[in-house]
């Protein structure tokens, strides 16, 4: 025997490029050895000069690039070019992965190898165990009678919940691969299901073509149904799923999407297509989003949403199917700096059943007259600020509407000229003064006015408006909190009357509402085609608590004067008073276990609430509650200054959503929601259902079910369910 020399520790540190177990190819032996960084210890190191057998024993350890390898003793053959690790092999790799066998051996410069009664755990927590384990030059691995699961054990003669076992399990390393013969999976040591081969990608692939699992539901519309999804991976930034339907009701449905995604753009489209079988209509949607830069500046981008009728995203259980309209819009923008322009370009689907049962000619009309906006245009340019921070805003806009079937026609040019100075002053008071004229010229053909009278022609206006807001914050801060007390004035001065109703049509300005968000705002109106006449005060306070223990707290209160009481806007909510309704938010979230947030309007002569809206979520991740009201007092039918109003203006709405969810214990959890119809003569309960899961480590169940109360014939008591059942790591069966 001889002492172990320094160049023969350098081929025992060798062994540690073991991945797994052994990954070393003949290209990795000659990388290594140039490595400097190798750490090497043992109990005692000797060399038998005779046979050229290196042996280290006792608390071997070698690490080299992240990699340890543990044994009680490692041999190295120089003669025969064999390496022998025994004795308590533990192999960690830098991705989480450790490998444990009591024997492993390498040979023919590490390039293959074998390891017996090896048990690996995977960097997901995953357990892979075989009786024996080879790998070829090619890097490709072999394991006889092996054993997988994602699951824990809980004792030491447990089995796992599930786990596949096979004769044998091939890893193609170039293809990505794993491949099973006589392979089984088992529950609870129970085989279930046999298949004399299976294959799908390894772990370390994160998309390839192929059937997925398919999906199983039952609907009043489809009957019983299955969809059988394909992925087709086109490469690595575009893919294309082919999922059709089968139903016993309504036969074969074709549906997929595609997508794609590019350095300086991405698109993405869905979509089906039927024949119903009752009527023999043709029924399709088709959602597409689009997004292209053209240059540093300019954005294109679309966003189609289409159906055939208002019935066919409720019949198939699509996104959309509890809209009122299916908006399309194709634009192009562009951003620098402080300037922004856009052309766009609008079309819309009417799908509500509510309007045609509420009000029908309403719904005709609307469906009738849909409107198309081509162009819309749009230029807004903010200016630098000047020594004593004023700037100027300037914003252009010309529209284009046309309708499906009249004969009526809007054009429109827009320019508003804007002076703002904000200022602040020594005492902590906040003022900002704005000056803006705003310039419009229409051409309109055929506008029915509500007199009825017919106009075709130009018009102009000019409207000038002036406006100054106040803010005095006051502030109180303590160690543990701080409270913010702002009282708010908001003084506008505007010229009443020259909205000019009856040659101008009302196309973007409708449904006005007066709420929270927009009290204090130099121009309520939400579009151009209405300016905001008459002078008014608005004032308000707004109360703010922060604390590093008790959380957020806000509060805000808000009325309007009006100087003339026929101003358009409150003409608009059919308001003949000099004194608007309260409008007002309060927000509260003092601990985690509570967020709750409140907005309403309040009448101003007899306070009742004519709009109030909750939601509030209490609790935690154990046990919570969700509760959203909305309530929305209905107005009378009448045309008005705001043109014909929304479909849900006609009538009160009350509405409660709950819902609870809890954690009943570490795997399961159970939900249940309603949403209750509170109006007089109401339906009741519109929509309920709920949600019961076990999910652990390894294994998901979950379980659906909702059903659906509707004045629609069609809908009524209609009802979906689904269930999901899902093997972690593999895949599952689910349904929806």
């Amino acid at each position: 025997m001889s002492s172990f020399s320094s160049k023969c520790i350098l081929v025992l540190a060798l062994c540690c490029i073991l991945c797994p177990v052994w990954s070393l190819a003949k290209n990795e032996i000659s990388s290594e050895k140039k490595s400097s960084e190798i750490h090497f210890s043992a109990d005692q190191v000797e060399e038998n000069s005779h046979t050229k057998v290196i042996t280290a024993t006792g608390h071997v350890v070698i690490i080299r690039n992240g990699t340890k390898l543990t044994a009680d003793k490692i041999t190295y053959d120089r003669k025969n070019d064999v390496i022998t690790a025994d004795g308590n092999v533990v192999v960690s790799q830098p991705d989480g992965t450790t490998a444990y066998a009591q024997t492993a051996q390498l040979e023919d410069k590490m390039s293959k190898g074998t390891v017996h009664d090896v048990k690996m755990l995977l960097a997901d927590k995953s357990r892979v165990a075989a009786q024996r384990i080879k790998q070829s030059p090619n890097k490709n691995k072999y394991f006889f009678y092996g054993v997988y699961s994602p699951c824990d054990i809980c004792g030491e003669d447990q089995s796992p919940l599930w786990q596949i076992k096979a004769r044998k399990i091939t890893h193609d390393n170039q293809a990505k691969n794993v491949y099973y013969q006589d392979a089984f999976i088992q529950i609870k040591d129970i085989p279930v299901f046999y298949t004399p081969f299976m294959s799908h990608p390894d772990p370390s692939v994160k998309r390839r073509s192929g059937l997925l699992p398919p999906s199983i539901r039952s609907t009043s519309y489809l009957g019983s149904a299955i969809e059988i999804p394909y992925f087709w991976s086109i490469s690595d930034h575009e893919d294309l799923l082919f999922a059709p339907i089968l139903s016993t009701d309504q036969g074969f449905i074709p549906a997929g999407s595609y997508r794609k995604i590019w350095y300086d753009g991405d698109i993405s489209v869905s979509g089906s297509y039927m024949k119903d079988k009752d009527t023999n209509d043709a029924r399709y949607n088709i959602f597409l989003k689009a997004r292209q830069e053209i240059n540093d500046f300019w954005l294109a981008s679309a966003d189609i949403n289409y159906a055939s009728d208002g019935s066919y995203l409720k019949d198939m259980s699509l996104l959309g199917k509890t809209e009122t309209w299916l908006t399309s819009r194709i634009a192009f923008e562009r951003f620098e700096n402080r300037d922004y322009a856009a052309i766009e370009a609008y079309s819309y689907k009417l799908v509500s059943y509510s309007l045609r049962e509420y009000h029908e000619s309403e719904y005709e009309e609307r469906e009738y007259g849909k409107p198309y906006i081509l162009p819309l245009i749009t230029y807004e340019n903010i200016s630098d600020t000047n020594r004593y921070g004023a700037y100027f805003k300037n914003t252009i806009s010309t529209a284009s509407v046309y309708r499906e079937h009249d004969e009526t026609t809007t054009q429109r040019a827009t320019m508003i000229n804007s002076w703002n100075l904000p200022y602040t002053s020594p005492y902590g008071e906040k003022y900002k003064f704005v000056a803006s004229v705003k310039s419009d010229l229409y051409y309109v053909e055929n506008y029915l006015n509500e007199d009825d009278d017919s106009y075709t022609g130009a018009v102009g206006r000019i409207f000038p408006q002036a406006g100054l807001e106040w803010r005095l914050p006051f502030v109180k801060a303590t160690e543990t909190s701080r409270h913010i007390i702002e009282p708010i004035i908001v003084a506008v001065a505007a010229p009443n009357g020259g909205n000019k109703n009856n040659k101008i049509p009302n196309e973007d300005s409708l449904n006005a509402q007066l709420d929270d968000t927009n009290i204090l705002n130099l121009d309520r109106y939400n579009g151009y085609d209405r300016n905001d006449t008459g002078s008014r005060i608005s004032y308000g306070l707004n109360w703010s608590s922060y604390g590093n223990i008790i959380g957020r707290t806000s509060m805000f209160i808000a009325q309007s004067y009006y100087f003339d009481k026929n101003e358009s806007f409150a003409e608009s909510l059919g308001d003949d008073s000099r004194f608007s309704d309260y409008v007002g938010r309060i927000y509260a979230a003092p601990t985690s276990y509570l967020d709750f947030n409140y907005r309403f309007r309040i009448d101003r002569t007899n306070y009742e609430l004519k709009f109030n809206e909750l939601t509030a979520r209490i609790g935690s991740d154990i046990l919570s509650f969700y509760i959203g009201f909305t309530s929305i007092k209905g107005r009378e039918d009448h045309r008005g200054d705001s043109g014909l109003y929304f479909f849900d203006d006609y009538r009160e709405k009350k509405e409660l959503y709950t819902s609870v969810q809890a954690k009943i214990s570490r795997n399961w959890r159970i939900s249940a929601y309603n949403r209750q119809d509170l109006t007089k003569g109401s339906l009741g309960s519109l929509e309920h259902g709920g949600r019961l899961i076990y999910e652990d480590e390894c294994f998901e169940l979950m379980f659906d079910v909702q059903k659906y109360n509707s004045s629609d014939p069609d809908y009524d008591d209609s009802y979906e369910y689904s269930i999901t059942f899902l093997l972690k790591t593999l895949g599952g069966v689910g349904s929806d």
